[in-house]
């Protein structure tokens, strides 16, 4: 006889504790031992959380080289059936090679389970015949347990779920975030001592009364936008360094619906429009996205959302001035072009219209989609298709944590016929879906790459443009862990080819995330290990430095709300030297509407106490040397930028923090 020395480690997450019997079967290239119940000498307290617990299991003869093992689980006649969260397996052969089977996974019923050795395998190289049919039934199960939804037409897939506890268990949220989530949006107004308020359906009628509710609660650089939001230089800088980074761009020729004139831009000559877009120092902002988009109706008054185009320009002190904003996109007598010169409110009134245009494109396009909607894509078609043995799973697997069902409640608590964002946006409703399927149509593969982005909208030389600065080392740090991690496990291009469960990975996105249109430049297939290094660059970025950059700065950003309103009531003027403070007080959203942004941005923006950042993967999927020596070299890496991050924002007046790794969360969690 010989042994087989087990050792079995439970997960140190609240209720991974099993009290049913456990059994286990090790499987090998030369035969396969008896199923066996582990008994130790802990007794009931073997699978207890946290805990570590050795075993014996005896067989008449060597096994080989181990393939994976099964597990399963017995309730007994006095305890039902529960849950239990299995860490990893290590097993110690007679030979005294020690073999690791990363789990990580709920076993949640009576079910043999199938788990192969840590060992990376793509599906070529899996020549046992048992490991391939555990390949094929894993795979077999999770087509059952992810399936395609098309939430609404002409928009990215979902998955299908009829209530968040639908949701596989290894996908759902821990006890932990469960509990702050639904605290944070339960007591968000409470929190934020605007209870009372949100049924409040008047006018403010002066700025103190916003005073008052923002007060209440503020983040240093919500103080800061409060007191200067109304200043030209912050106005422009937001373009560069607030929660949407992505649409301004090099202005060489201006469009022929926007009439700017030097004349009106730099009167008294003191610069010639011409020369300034030759020397690269215009830009513009067009939100003709948003153009003859339908309004939301809310307190029963009709709502206003402009589609503006701004002209900034690149001043000698570095700083990005607005110098022309035309509200609508066809000019006309009643579409006036406001100027920095015009009266106080006019100019102030015209900023405002941007500011909520920019609310409307940066929740629907700039986050929603192109973060949330696309990392749910991503994670579907990586569960669906890739077995846990891949190396891709074990890349990707800690980038897809909680986004499935963070997505669910942003469905039913945001975006649907009752949610905030339907109920309180002036888009919420029918402009909801017609921005949402305009940004897709316009989506391209090289404006989720940064690199490209940047150079495709001309602002490589911008100056302090810190979103900017802080991604392109993100997304080289992270290029190079994925070059080094895939290099590891495909040394030609025909290995690439040749993995019908990569090959499925894209499909899958390319016809439920980018719905089979080819002119958005997404590949069908991948073809060589250079492509496939970029794609899955651009996914972990997107999962996780981009969604930061776009996601954790709303309340800095809106939480004082007349600097981002959410809505607004009034059109906009049609004849300049109309507009007063009290014009502006009766354009902003009403108290409800005000209070009710404020809250769902804090929701938002609010970090939970088990995030996990950029980098960390507390799963061990990798066992082998190598790739655990990559994997350490890219922590460093991205230890070493956040330092050089936190230096950098010491400097400055309003620190760009949201790419620092260290505040960056691993996936879209929230």
């Amino acid at each position: 006889m010989v042994q087989y020395k087990v050792t079995v480690f439970t997960g140190d997450l609240l209720n991974s504790t099993t009290l049913n019997n456990v059994f286990i079967k090790l499987v090998g290239t030369d035969g396969e031992s008896d199923r066996t119940w582990l008994m130790g000498l802990k007794g009931a307290s073997s699978f207890v959380r946290g805990a570590v617990s050795k075993f014996k299991v005896s067989c008449s003869t060597s096994l080989g080289n181990l393939v994976l093992i099964e597990l399963d689980k017995q309730s007994l006649p006095l305890f039902p059936e529960d849950a239990w969260f299995c860490a990893k397996v290590e097993v110690k052969s007679p030979e005294g090679d020690i073999y690791s089977f990363p789990i990580y996974r709920w076993i949640t019923d009576s079910k043999v389970h199938r788990f192969r050795d840590g060992k990376a395998l793509r599906v070529f190289e899996d020549n046992h015949h048992l490991g391939r049919y555990s390949r094929q039934q894993e795979i077999q199960q999770r087509e059952e347990d992810y399936r395609w939804d098309a939430y609404a037409e002409k928009i990215p897939h979902s998955m299908k779920a009829e209530n968040p506890f639908s949701l596989p268990y290894e996908v759902q949220f821990s006890f932990t975030k469960t509990t702050e989530f639904l605290y944070t949006a339960s007591t968000g107004l409470t929190e934020l001592k605007l209870k009372g308020l949100d049924n409040c359906k008047k006018k403010w009628d002066n700025i103190d009364s916003i005073n008052r509710v923002f007060c209440c609660k503020k983040t240093e650089i919500s103080e800061y936008v409060h007191e200067h939001w109304k200043e030209d230089a912050f106005f422009g800088y937001q373009f560069l360094n607030g929660v949407n980074p992505m649409l301004i761009q090099l202005c060489t020729a201006l469009p022929s619906n926007f009439p700017v004139t030097g004349d009106m831009v730099f009167p008294h000559g003191r610069y010639s429009l011409a020369d300034e877009m030759k020397k690269g120092n215009i830009f513009l902002c067009d939100y003709k996205r948003l153009d003859g988009v339908k309004a939301n109706t809310i307190n029963g008054k009709k709502q206003y959302l402009m589609a503006p185009l701004v002209l900034l320009h690149k001043a000698p002190d570095d700083k990005l001035m607005p110098i022309a904003i035309q509200l609508k996109q066809t000019p006309s007598d009643d579409n006036p072009i406001f100027l920095p010169t015009d009266s106080e409110y006019d100019w102030l009134i015209a900023k405002i219209f941007v500011r909520s245009a920019d609310f409307n494109e940066h929740q629907l396009n700039v986050h929603l989609l192109r973060t949330h909607l696309l990392a749910e894509v991503f994670a579907v078609s990586l569960l669906r298709n890739v077995p846990m043995v891949h190396p891709l799973y074990k890349l990707l697997k800690p980038h897809t944590r909680y986004t499935l069902q963070i997505n669910y409640l942003a469905r039913r608590l945001l975006i649907s016929d009752t949610g905030n964002f339907t109920q309180f946006a002036s888009s919420g409703g029918e402009g909801m879906f017609t921005i949402l399927q305009r940004s897709v149509s316009s989506l391209t593969y090289s404006s989720l790459c940064i690199p490209d982005d940047i150079a495709e909208r001309g602002v490589e030389a911008v100056p302090n443009f810190y979103y900017r600065d802080d991604g392109l080392k993100v997304w080289d740090i992270i290029h190079r862990f994925v070059q080094g991690m895939l290099s590891h496990y495909y040394k030609s291009d025909s290995e690439v080819e040749e993995d019908s469960e990569l090959q499925k990975w894209i499909l899958d996105i390319f016809e439920h995330g980018f719905l089979s249109q080819a002119e958005t430049g997404i590949p069908q297939t991948f073809t060589n290990v250079t492509e496939l290094i970029k794609f899955v660059t651009m996914v972990i970025y997107t999962c996780s430095a981009q969604h930061a950059a776009v996601n954790c700065g709303q309340f800095d950003y809106a939480g004082w709300m007349p600097n981002t309103p959410i809505s607004l009531q009034l059109p906009p003027p049609t004849t300049k030297g109309t507009t007063s403070e009290a014009t502006m007080l009766a354009t902003f959203p009403d108290v409800n509407v005000t209070v009710q942004g404020m809250a769902t941005v804090w929701l938002l923006s609010k970090q939970s106490s088990d995030f996990v950042p950029l980098g960390q993967y507390p799963e061990d999927h990798f066992t082998e040397e190598i790739p655990r020596k990559i994997l350490k070299d890219f922590q460093t890496e991205l230890e070493i930028l956040s330092g050089v991050i936190k230096a950098r924002n010491k400097h400055l007046k309003v620190p760009y923090t949201y790419m620092d790794p260290a505040v960056v969360e691993n996936s879209v969690a929230i």
